[in-house]
Protein backbone atom coordinates (compact mmCIF):
# COMPACT_ATOMS: atom_id res chain seq x y z
CA UNK A 1 0.00 0.00 0.00
CA UNK A 2 1.29 3.44 -0.87
CA UNK A 3 1.03 5.87 2.02
CA UNK A 4 1.90 9.52 2.32
CA UNK A 5 3.05 10.98 5.60
CA UNK A 6 1.31 14.23 6.63
CA UNK A 7 2.11 16.75 9.32
CA UNK A 8 1.11 15.55 12.79
CA UNK A 9 -1.73 17.27 14.61
CA UNK A 10 -0.91 19.54 17.53
CA UNK A 11 -2.01 16.76 19.87
CA UNK A 12 0.77 14.56 18.55
CA UNK A 13 -1.66 12.53 16.42
CA UNK A 14 -0.30 10.96 13.26
CA UNK A 15 -2.39 11.05 10.09
CA UNK A 16 -1.83 8.68 7.22
CA UNK A 17 -3.08 8.76 3.66
CA UNK A 18 -4.74 5.39 3.07
CA UNK A 19 -6.68 3.94 0.20
CA UNK A 20 -10.27 2.96 0.95
CA UNK A 21 -9.90 -0.09 -1.26
CA UNK A 22 -6.84 -1.28 0.65
CA UNK A 23 -8.62 -1.38 4.02
CA UNK A 24 -12.25 -2.11 3.23
CA UNK A 25 -13.96 -5.18 1.78
CA UNK A 26 -17.54 -4.53 0.74
CA UNK A 27 -19.88 -7.51 0.97
CA UNK A 28 -22.44 -8.55 -1.61
CA UNK A 29 -25.24 -8.17 0.93
CA UNK A 30 -27.89 -5.50 1.03
CA UNK A 31 -31.00 -5.08 3.21
CA UNK A 32 -33.69 -2.93 1.61
CA UNK A 33 -36.78 -1.38 3.13
CA UNK A 34 -39.87 -3.56 3.13
CA UNK A 35 -43.13 -1.63 2.93
CA UNK A 36 -45.09 -4.76 3.89
CA UNK A 37 -43.71 -4.64 7.45
CA UNK A 38 -46.48 -3.03 9.47
CA UNK A 39 -47.47 -2.54 13.08
CA UNK A 40 -50.94 -1.86 14.45
CA UNK A 41 -51.99 1.17 16.45
CA UNK A 42 -55.21 2.44 17.95
CA UNK A 43 -56.98 4.58 15.36
CA UNK A 44 -58.70 7.62 16.82
CA UNK A 45 -60.95 9.88 14.76
CA UNK A 46 -59.26 13.27 14.30
CA UNK A 47 -62.15 15.68 13.79
CA UNK A 48 -63.10 18.35 16.33
CA UNK A 49 -63.57 16.89 19.84
CA UNK A 50 -67.38 17.10 19.92
CA UNK A 51 -67.68 15.56 16.46
CA UNK A 52 -65.08 12.94 17.33
CA UNK A 53 -66.99 11.83 20.40
CA UNK A 54 -70.22 11.53 18.46
CA UNK A 55 -68.42 9.84 15.56
CA UNK A 56 -66.94 7.13 17.78
CA UNK A 57 -70.26 6.52 19.53
CA UNK A 58 -71.99 6.39 16.13
CA UNK A 59 -69.58 3.68 14.93
CA UNK A 60 -70.27 1.58 18.02
CA UNK A 61 -74.06 1.96 17.64
CA UNK A 62 -73.93 0.78 14.04
CA UNK A 63 -72.06 -2.38 15.01
CA UNK A 64 -74.44 -2.93 17.92
CA UNK A 65 -77.40 -2.90 15.51
CA UNK A 66 -75.75 -5.00 12.77
CA UNK A 67 -77.62 -8.23 11.97
CA UNK A 68 -75.75 -11.48 12.59
CA UNK A 69 -75.20 -12.43 8.93
CA UNK A 70 -73.74 -9.06 8.00
CA UNK A 71 -71.62 -9.10 11.16
CA UNK A 72 -70.17 -12.53 10.32
CA UNK A 73 -69.43 -11.53 6.74
CA UNK A 74 -67.80 -8.22 7.70
CA UNK A 75 -65.51 -9.77 10.30
CA UNK A 76 -64.60 -12.65 7.98
CA UNK A 77 -63.51 -10.14 5.32
CA UNK A 78 -61.28 -8.34 7.84
CA UNK A 79 -59.65 -11.57 8.99
CA UNK A 80 -59.11 -12.80 5.44
CA UNK A 81 -57.42 -9.54 4.44
CA UNK A 82 -55.23 -8.97 7.49
CA UNK A 83 -54.71 -12.09 9.63
CA UNK A 84 -51.59 -13.16 7.70
CA UNK A 85 -49.97 -9.80 8.46
CA UNK A 86 -50.16 -10.05 12.26
CA UNK A 87 -49.37 -12.75 14.79
CA UNK A 88 -52.49 -12.25 16.96
CA UNK A 89 -55.05 -10.10 15.17
CA UNK A 90 -57.92 -11.03 17.48
CA UNK A 91 -55.77 -9.95 20.44
CA UNK A 92 -55.08 -6.59 18.79
CA UNK A 93 -58.78 -6.00 18.17
CA UNK A 94 -59.70 -7.06 21.70
CA UNK A 95 -57.21 -4.61 23.23
CA UNK A 96 -58.40 -1.75 21.03
CA UNK A 97 -62.01 -2.51 21.88
CA UNK A 98 -61.16 -2.26 25.57
CA UNK A 99 -59.57 1.13 24.84
CA UNK A 100 -62.84 2.29 23.22
CA UNK A 101 -65.32 0.46 25.47
CA UNK A 102 -66.35 3.77 27.04
CA UNK A 103 -68.10 4.63 23.73
CA UNK A 104 -70.58 1.79 24.29
CA UNK A 105 -73.84 3.04 25.76
CA UNK A 106 -74.36 2.42 29.47
CA UNK A 107 -76.02 -0.90 30.18
CA UNK A 108 -75.15 -2.37 26.74
CA UNK A 109 -72.93 -5.45 26.47
CA UNK A 110 -71.67 -6.42 23.02
CA UNK A 111 -71.03 -10.03 22.13
CA UNK A 112 -67.49 -11.18 21.39
CA UNK A 113 -67.64 -10.82 17.60
CA UNK A 114 -69.14 -7.33 17.79
CA UNK A 115 -66.40 -6.32 20.21
CA UNK A 116 -63.73 -7.54 17.79
CA UNK A 117 -65.30 -5.72 14.85
CA UNK A 118 -65.45 -2.51 16.87
CA UNK A 119 -61.80 -3.07 17.72
CA UNK A 120 -61.02 -3.54 14.02
CA UNK A 121 -62.71 -0.25 13.16
CA UNK A 122 -60.47 1.53 15.67
CA UNK A 123 -57.26 -0.14 14.45
CA UNK A 124 -54.84 1.06 11.80
CA UNK A 125 -51.66 -0.24 10.22
CA UNK A 126 -48.43 1.79 10.03
CA UNK A 127 -45.76 0.80 7.48
CA UNK A 128 -42.68 1.19 9.64
CA UNK A 129 -40.22 0.85 6.72
CA UNK A 130 -42.34 2.60 4.12
CA UNK A 131 -39.67 5.24 3.50
CA UNK A 132 -36.35 3.81 4.67
CA UNK A 133 -34.36 1.23 6.61
CA UNK A 134 -30.95 2.61 7.51
CA UNK A 135 -28.34 3.70 10.10
CA UNK A 136 -27.55 0.35 11.78
CA UNK A 137 -25.55 -0.46 14.89
CA UNK A 138 -24.25 -3.93 15.76
CA UNK A 139 -23.49 -5.58 19.13
CA UNK A 140 -22.81 -9.14 20.33
CA UNK A 141 -26.01 -11.11 20.88
CA UNK A 142 -26.71 -12.04 24.54
CA UNK A 143 -26.92 -15.71 23.44
CA UNK A 144 -23.71 -17.09 21.94
CA UNK A 145 -24.61 -20.77 22.35
CA UNK A 146 -24.47 -23.31 19.56
CA UNK A 147 -21.83 -21.56 17.46
CA UNK A 148 -18.70 -22.97 15.89
CA UNK A 149 -15.31 -21.74 17.09
CA UNK A 150 -14.56 -18.27 15.75
CA UNK A 151 -18.20 -17.40 15.03
CA UNK A 152 -20.10 -14.52 16.64
CA UNK A 153 -23.86 -14.03 16.83
CA UNK A 154 -24.96 -10.40 16.65
CA UNK A 155 -27.94 -8.12 17.18
CA UNK A 156 -28.23 -5.26 14.73
CA UNK A 157 -30.48 -2.29 15.34
CA UNK A 158 -31.68 -0.14 12.46
CA UNK A 159 -33.62 3.07 11.97
CA UNK A 160 -36.91 2.38 10.19
CA UNK A 161 -38.64 5.42 8.69
CA UNK A 162 -42.31 5.23 7.85
CA UNK A 163 -45.45 7.26 7.39
CA UNK A 164 -45.02 10.95 8.24
CA UNK A 165 -41.22 10.47 8.40
CA UNK A 166 -41.65 8.96 11.87
CA UNK A 167 -38.66 6.82 12.88
CA UNK A 168 -38.63 3.64 14.95
CA UNK A 169 -35.92 1.19 16.01
CA UNK A 170 -35.97 -2.31 14.54
CA UNK A 171 -33.70 -5.31 15.09
CA UNK A 172 -32.12 -8.04 13.01
CA UNK A 173 -29.96 -10.96 14.11
CA UNK A 174 -27.26 -12.96 12.38
CA UNK A 175 -23.83 -14.55 12.59
CA UNK A 176 -20.34 -13.47 11.59
CA UNK A 177 -18.58 -16.61 10.39
CA UNK A 178 -14.97 -17.53 11.19
CA UNK A 179 -13.91 -16.35 7.71
CA UNK A 180 -15.53 -12.95 8.15
CA UNK A 181 -18.71 -13.54 6.16
CA UNK A 182 -21.97 -12.02 7.41
CA UNK A 183 -25.16 -14.07 7.54
CA UNK A 184 -28.35 -12.19 8.43
CA UNK A 185 -31.24 -14.29 9.74
CA UNK A 186 -34.54 -14.26 7.90
CA UNK A 187 -36.76 -11.51 9.27
CA UNK A 188 -40.13 -12.41 10.80
CA UNK A 189 -43.14 -11.36 8.70
CA UNK A 190 -44.67 -9.85 11.84
CA UNK A 191 -43.88 -6.66 13.73
CA UNK A 192 -45.04 -5.47 17.13
CA UNK A 193 -44.62 -2.30 19.21
CA UNK A 194 -44.89 -4.17 22.50
CA UNK A 195 -46.60 -2.99 25.65
CA UNK A 196 -46.12 0.20 27.65
CA UNK A 197 -45.49 -0.70 31.30
CA UNK A 198 -45.17 1.19 34.55
CA UNK A 199 -41.60 2.04 35.43
CA UNK A 200 -39.64 3.57 38.29
CA UNK A 201 -37.77 6.85 38.34
CA UNK A 202 -34.60 8.23 39.85
CA UNK A 203 -34.99 10.98 42.46
CA UNK A 204 -31.61 12.56 41.63
CA UNK A 205 -32.61 12.77 37.97
CA UNK A 206 -35.89 14.45 38.93
CA UNK A 207 -33.94 17.04 40.93
CA UNK A 208 -31.85 17.83 37.86
CA UNK A 209 -34.93 17.98 35.64
CA UNK A 210 -36.77 20.39 37.94
CA UNK A 211 -33.69 22.63 38.36
CA UNK A 212 -35.59 24.97 40.66
CA UNK A 213 -34.17 27.34 43.27
CA UNK A 214 -33.90 26.07 46.82
CA UNK A 215 -36.70 28.44 47.83
CA UNK A 216 -39.25 26.40 45.88
CA UNK A 217 -40.89 24.63 48.78
CA UNK A 218 -43.19 22.35 46.79
CA UNK A 219 -40.40 20.72 44.77
CA UNK A 220 -38.22 20.61 47.90
CA UNK A 221 -41.04 18.80 49.72
CA UNK A 222 -41.33 16.22 46.94
CA UNK A 223 -37.58 15.62 46.66
CA UNK A 224 -37.21 15.26 50.43
CA UNK A 225 -39.97 12.65 50.72
CA UNK A 226 -39.65 10.63 47.54
CA UNK A 227 -37.61 7.41 47.84
CA UNK A 228 -34.42 7.11 45.80
CA UNK A 229 -36.38 5.05 43.27
CA UNK A 230 -40.04 6.00 43.00
CA UNK A 231 -43.07 5.44 40.82
CA UNK A 232 -45.90 7.64 39.61
CA UNK A 233 -48.13 6.60 42.49
CA UNK A 234 -45.54 7.95 44.97
CA UNK A 235 -45.71 11.36 43.30
CA UNK A 236 -49.50 11.46 43.21
CA UNK A 237 -49.71 10.44 46.87
CA UNK A 238 -47.30 13.18 47.97
CA UNK A 239 -49.14 15.83 45.93
CA UNK A 240 -52.41 14.79 47.61
CA UNK A 241 -50.70 14.95 51.02
CA UNK A 242 -49.24 18.44 50.57
CA UNK A 243 -49.74 20.50 53.74
CA UNK A 244 -52.45 23.14 53.15
CA UNK A 245 -50.01 26.09 52.88
CA UNK A 246 -47.94 24.22 50.28
CA UNK A 247 -51.10 23.19 48.45
CA UNK A 248 -51.85 26.88 48.01
CA UNK A 249 -48.37 27.42 46.55
CA UNK A 250 -48.85 24.49 44.18
CA UNK A 251 -52.21 25.85 43.01
CA UNK A 252 -50.67 29.28 42.45
CA UNK A 253 -47.84 27.78 40.39
CA UNK A 254 -49.19 24.72 38.53
CA UNK A 255 -46.00 24.60 36.44
CA UNK A 256 -44.39 22.59 39.26
CA UNK A 257 -46.79 19.68 38.84
CA UNK A 258 -46.57 20.08 35.05
CA UNK A 259 -42.77 19.76 35.12
CA UNK A 260 -42.97 16.66 37.30
CA UNK A 261 -45.56 15.18 34.94
CA UNK A 262 -43.34 15.93 31.93
CA UNK A 263 -40.44 14.14 33.63
CA UNK A 264 -42.64 11.09 34.20
CA UNK A 265 -44.17 10.79 30.73
CA UNK A 266 -40.85 11.25 28.91
CA UNK A 267 -39.55 8.03 30.50
CA UNK A 268 -41.09 4.63 30.08
CA UNK A 269 -40.67 0.86 29.95
CA UNK A 270 -41.54 -1.10 26.80
CA UNK A 271 -41.83 -4.89 26.96
CA UNK A 272 -42.32 -7.65 24.39
CA UNK A 273 -43.63 -11.20 24.37
CA UNK A 274 -40.76 -13.62 24.93
CA UNK A 275 -42.23 -15.98 22.32
CA UNK A 276 -41.84 -13.47 19.49
CA UNK A 277 -38.70 -13.32 17.36
CA UNK A 278 -36.31 -10.45 18.10
CA UNK A 279 -36.86 -9.10 14.58
CA UNK A 280 -40.53 -8.55 15.45
CA UNK A 281 -39.76 -6.04 18.21
CA UNK A 282 -40.11 -2.39 17.27
CA UNK A 283 -39.25 0.51 19.55
CA UNK A 284 -42.00 2.93 18.64
CA UNK A 285 -42.46 6.53 19.92
CA UNK A 286 -44.29 6.32 23.25
CA UNK A 287 -43.63 9.71 24.85
CA UNK A 288 -43.94 13.42 23.97
CA UNK A 289 -40.14 13.64 23.81
CA UNK A 290 -39.89 11.22 20.87
CA UNK A 291 -43.36 11.49 19.33
CA UNK A 292 -41.85 12.31 15.90
CA UNK A 293 -39.39 9.45 16.08
CA UNK A 294 -36.54 7.53 17.69
CA UNK A 295 -33.56 8.21 15.45
CA UNK A 296 -30.04 6.79 15.07
CA UNK A 297 -29.80 4.53 18.13
CA UNK A 298 -26.16 3.76 18.96
CA UNK A 299 -26.21 0.45 20.87
CA UNK A 300 -23.27 -0.81 22.91
CA UNK A 301 -22.67 -3.77 25.21
CA UNK A 302 -21.93 -1.95 28.47
CA UNK A 303 -20.02 -3.15 31.54
CA UNK A 304 -20.74 -0.97 34.59
CA UNK A 305 -18.56 -0.16 37.59
CA UNK A 306 -19.92 -3.11 39.58
CA UNK A 307 -19.31 -5.53 36.71
CA UNK A 308 -22.94 -5.88 35.61
CA UNK A 309 -23.49 -6.06 31.87
CA UNK A 310 -26.41 -4.73 29.86
CA UNK A 311 -27.03 -3.07 26.52
CA UNK A 312 -27.38 0.69 26.23
CA UNK A 313 -28.11 3.06 23.40
CA UNK A 314 -28.18 6.79 23.09
CA UNK A 315 -30.68 7.95 20.50
CA UNK A 316 -32.06 11.17 19.07
CA UNK A 317 -35.53 11.79 20.43
CA UNK A 318 -37.43 13.88 17.88
CA UNK A 319 -40.16 15.93 19.51
CA UNK A 320 -41.43 17.30 16.20
CA UNK A 321 -41.56 20.90 17.42
CA UNK A 322 -39.10 23.35 18.93
CA UNK A 323 -36.87 22.33 20.58
CA UNK A 324 -36.96 19.52 18.04
CA UNK A 325 -34.46 16.98 19.31
CA UNK A 326 -32.53 15.84 22.35
CA UNK A 327 -30.49 12.79 23.26
CA UNK A 328 -32.08 10.09 25.44
CA UNK A 329 -30.98 6.70 26.75
CA UNK A 330 -32.28 3.16 26.15
CA UNK A 331 -31.26 0.33 28.47
CA UNK A 332 -32.05 -3.37 28.11
CA UNK A 333 -30.64 -6.53 29.69
CA UNK A 334 -32.13 -8.90 27.10
CA UNK A 335 -33.67 -7.01 24.14
CA UNK A 336 -37.09 -7.87 25.51
CA UNK A 337 -37.55 -5.17 28.17
CA UNK A 338 -36.42 -1.64 27.31
CA UNK A 339 -36.16 1.31 29.70
CA UNK A 340 -36.13 4.79 28.16
CA UNK A 341 -34.78 7.59 30.35
CA UNK A 342 -33.65 11.19 30.04
CA UNK A 343 -30.09 12.51 30.04
CA UNK A 344 -29.08 15.94 31.31
CA UNK A 345 -26.31 18.45 30.90
CA UNK A 346 -24.90 20.68 28.20
CA UNK A 347 -22.55 18.01 26.83
CA UNK A 348 -25.46 15.73 25.91
CA UNK A 349 -26.36 17.81 22.88
CA UNK A 350 -29.26 17.44 20.51
CA UNK A 351 -27.88 14.32 18.80
CA UNK A 352 -24.71 12.36 18.00
CA UNK A 353 -23.81 11.03 21.44
CA UNK A 354 -22.28 7.55 21.90
CA UNK A 355 -21.30 5.87 25.17
CA UNK A 356 -17.93 4.28 25.83
CA UNK A 357 -18.48 0.56 26.60
CA UNK A 358 -17.21 0.90 30.17
CA UNK A 359 -16.24 3.61 32.67
CA UNK A 360 -12.67 4.92 32.50
CA UNK A 361 -10.99 5.75 35.82
CA UNK A 362 -14.37 5.41 37.55
CA UNK A 363 -16.14 7.94 35.35
CA UNK A 364 -18.60 7.47 32.50
CA UNK A 365 -17.42 8.74 29.12
CA UNK A 366 -19.18 9.41 25.84
CA UNK A 367 -18.46 10.75 22.42
CA UNK A 368 -20.37 13.99 22.02
CA UNK A 369 -20.98 16.68 19.42
CA UNK A 370 -22.47 19.19 21.80
CA UNK A 371 -21.12 22.18 19.82
CA UNK A 372 -22.79 20.78 16.64
CA UNK A 373 -19.49 20.63 14.76
CA UNK A 374 -16.65 18.80 16.53
CA UNK A 375 -16.17 15.44 18.18
CA UNK A 376 -15.63 15.76 21.92
CA UNK A 377 -15.29 13.57 25.00
CA UNK A 378 -18.09 14.09 27.54
CA UNK A 379 -17.69 13.05 31.19
CA UNK A 380 -20.28 12.06 33.78
CA UNK A 381 -20.07 10.93 37.38
CA UNK A 382 -23.36 9.04 37.27
CA UNK A 383 -24.09 8.35 33.59
CA UNK A 384 -27.09 10.71 33.73
CA UNK A 385 -25.74 14.26 33.93
CA UNK A 386 -23.06 15.33 31.44
CA UNK A 387 -21.82 18.90 32.10
CA UNK A 388 -20.43 20.77 29.11
CA UNK A 389 -17.75 22.24 31.38
CA UNK A 390 -16.15 18.78 31.53
CA UNK A 391 -16.31 18.11 27.76
CA UNK A 392 -13.05 18.14 25.78
CA UNK A 393 -13.08 18.84 22.05
CA UNK A 394 -10.74 16.48 20.19
CA UNK A 395 -7.95 18.14 18.26
CA UNK A 396 -8.26 16.71 14.75
CA UNK A 397 -6.82 18.41 11.64
CA UNK A 398 -9.52 19.73 9.28
CA UNK A 399 -10.04 18.00 5.95
CA UNK A 400 -12.34 18.97 3.09
CA UNK A 401 -14.41 15.76 3.26
CA UNK A 402 -15.40 16.51 6.87
CA UNK A 403 -15.18 20.29 6.86
CA UNK A 404 -18.87 21.16 7.05
CA UNK A 405 -19.76 18.89 9.97
CA UNK A 406 -18.42 15.92 11.84
CA UNK A 407 -19.51 13.49 14.50
CA UNK A 408 -19.19 9.93 15.73
CA UNK A 409 -20.52 6.78 14.11
CA UNK A 410 -21.17 4.79 17.26
CA UNK A 411 -19.53 3.81 20.51
CA UNK A 412 -15.73 3.58 20.74
CA UNK A 413 -14.28 0.09 20.33
CA UNK A 414 -11.60 -0.95 22.82
CA UNK A 415 -8.46 -2.40 21.21
CA UNK A 416 -4.92 -2.96 22.55
CA UNK A 417 -3.76 0.03 20.49
CA UNK A 418 -6.42 2.42 21.79
CA UNK A 419 -10.07 3.36 21.46
CA UNK A 420 -11.14 3.02 17.84
CA UNK A 421 -13.81 5.59 17.00
CA UNK A 422 -15.62 5.58 13.68
CA UNK A 423 -16.61 9.08 12.65
CA UNK A 424 -18.71 10.75 10.01
CA UNK A 425 -17.92 13.85 8.05
CA UNK A 426 -19.83 16.07 5.66
CA UNK A 427 -18.11 17.72 2.72
CA UNK A 428 -18.90 19.19 -0.72
CA UNK A 429 -22.44 18.57 -2.02
CA UNK A 430 -23.42 17.55 1.51
CA UNK A 431 -21.79 14.18 0.87
CA UNK A 432 -21.28 12.00 3.95
CA UNK A 433 -18.24 9.80 4.55
CA UNK A 434 -17.11 7.49 7.36
CA UNK A 435 -13.66 8.00 8.87
CA UNK A 436 -11.83 6.85 11.99
CA UNK A 437 -9.91 8.13 15.02
CA UNK A 438 -7.64 6.33 17.46
CA UNK A 439 -7.74 7.59 21.06
CA UNK A 440 -5.48 6.81 23.99
CA UNK A 441 -6.87 4.05 26.25
CA UNK A 442 -5.88 5.79 29.45
CA UNK A 443 -6.67 9.35 28.33
CA UNK A 444 -9.24 9.30 25.51
CA UNK A 445 -8.97 13.06 25.06
CA UNK A 446 -5.56 12.37 23.48
CA UNK A 447 -5.76 11.58 19.76
CA UNK A 448 -3.20 9.00 18.64
CA UNK A 449 -4.15 8.77 14.98
CA UNK A 450 -6.57 9.86 12.30
CA UNK A 451 -7.39 8.39 8.91
CA UNK A 452 -6.43 10.96 6.31
CA UNK A 453 -9.10 9.78 3.87
CA UNK A 454 -12.54 8.26 4.41
CA UNK A 455 -12.82 4.58 5.24
CA UNK A 456 -16.22 4.53 3.49
CA UNK A 457 -17.31 7.00 0.81
CA UNK A 458 -20.39 6.97 -1.39
CA UNK A 459 -20.09 4.82 -4.49
CA UNK A 460 -22.08 5.57 -7.66
CA UNK A 461 -24.72 2.92 -6.93
CA UNK A 462 -25.20 4.33 -3.41
CA UNK A 463 -25.50 7.97 -4.45
CA UNK A 464 -29.25 8.07 -5.06
CA UNK A 465 -31.80 7.52 -2.34
CA UNK A 466 -34.30 9.04 0.05
CA UNK A 467 -31.44 11.31 1.15
CA UNK A 468 -28.74 11.24 -1.56
CA UNK A 469 -24.96 11.09 -0.99
CA UNK A 470 -25.14 9.59 2.51
CA UNK A 471 -23.28 6.65 4.05
CA UNK A 472 -23.73 6.37 7.80
CA UNK A 473 -23.35 3.84 10.59
CA UNK A 474 -24.31 3.91 14.26
CA UNK A 475 -21.93 1.19 15.40
CA UNK A 476 -19.50 -1.45 14.12
CA UNK A 477 -18.66 -4.82 15.69
CA UNK A 478 -15.19 -6.33 16.28
CA UNK A 479 -15.00 -10.08 15.66
CA UNK A 480 -11.48 -11.33 16.36
CA UNK A 481 -9.19 -9.44 13.98
CA UNK A 482 -12.10 -8.37 11.78
CA UNK A 483 -14.14 -5.20 12.05
CA UNK A 484 -17.69 -5.73 10.77
CA UNK A 485 -19.17 -2.48 9.53
CA UNK A 486 -22.87 -2.21 8.68
CA UNK A 487 -23.85 1.12 7.15
CA UNK A 488 -26.86 2.84 5.69
CA UNK A 489 -26.77 4.27 2.19
CA UNK A 490 -28.95 7.08 0.88
CA UNK A 491 -31.24 6.60 3.89
CA UNK A 492 -32.68 3.72 1.85
CA UNK A 493 -31.09 0.45 2.91
CA UNK A 494 -28.19 -1.22 4.71
CA UNK A 495 -24.95 -2.62 3.31
CA UNK A 496 -22.02 -4.38 4.98
CA UNK A 497 -18.24 -4.24 4.82
CA UNK A 498 -15.31 -5.66 6.77
CA UNK A 499 -11.82 -4.43 7.52
CA UNK A 500 -8.76 -5.96 9.13
CA UNK A 501 -8.49 -4.44 12.60
CA UNK A 502 -4.69 -4.76 12.79
CA UNK A 503 -4.29 -3.09 9.40
CA UNK A 504 -6.74 -0.30 10.24
CA UNK A 505 -5.05 0.39 13.57
CA UNK A 506 -1.60 0.32 11.96
CA UNK A 507 -2.72 2.78 9.31
CA UNK A 508 -3.84 5.24 12.00
CA UNK A 509 -0.84 4.76 14.27
CA UNK A 510 1.57 5.46 11.43
CA UNK A 511 3.25 2.04 11.50
CA UNK A 512 1.96 1.08 8.07
CA UNK A 513 1.72 -2.56 7.04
Amino acid sequence: MNTTESAPAQTGATTRSVSVHDLLTRKDLRLNRDASRVVTKLFVLTSRPAEEAEGAAYVVRQIQNLDAAELDAAYARVCEAFSSRHRDLDGVFARNYEAMRHRVAAGVELDRERQLLVGALFTQEIAIEGAALTNPSMVPHPDQSGLAEGELRFVMSARAVGEGHVSAVEFRTGVVTRDGEIEVDKCSPYADIGTLRETTYDRAALAVALDRPEGDEVSAYLLRRLPERFDEQDVQRLLRELPPPLRVLERMDPSIAAEVHQFLVDQYRQTFDAAGDLSERVLWPLSPADQAGLEDARFVRFTDLDGTVDYRATYTANRGHSPHTRTQLIRTPDFRTFEVTRLFGGAVGEKDMALFPRPVHGRYLAMSRWDRRHNAIAVSEDGVTWPDADASVLDVPPRIWRLLKGGNCGSPIETPAGWLVLTHGVGPMRAYSIGALLLDLDDPTRVLGVLEEPLVAVTPDERDGYVPNVVYTCGALPCGDTLVLPFGFGDMGIEFATASLPELLAAMSGRGR
